[in-house]
């Protein structure tokens, strides 16, 4: 787990949907990033492709970091706050 989740790209990601609304333009007027980060705003923010992204997005969700909502054909990602918090205690006792 610790060695493929160490990331400078993933850690940005996580950091980013702390605060989605403040690094993540809206996909249409009027619409918020309530539901989450689509991987091709993602995709957008890191200048990859959007297979890159998808690929960082999918390890953080396996690791149960993110939070992955199909709605039609996107899939929308979101921290899970309760699981991030489980793994920094993990390290704070010396895991």
């Amino acid at each position: 787990m610790l060695r493929t989740s160490v990331s400078g790209t993933r850690l940005d990601i996580l950091e980013w949907l702390k605060d989605p609304a403040a690094h993540f333009p809206p996909l249409s007027p009027g619409s918020g990033v309530e539901r989450g980060v689509t991987v091709d705003a993602v995709a957008a923010k890191l200048g990859v492709p959007s297979a890159v992204a998808a690929t960082h997005l999918a390890l953080l969700a396996d690791m149960g970091l993110l939070t992955a909502c199909s709605i039609g054909t996107r899939t929308y990602y979101r921290r899970d706050e309760v699981r991030i918090a489980e793994v920094a205690r993990m390290f704070e006792k010396g895991w």
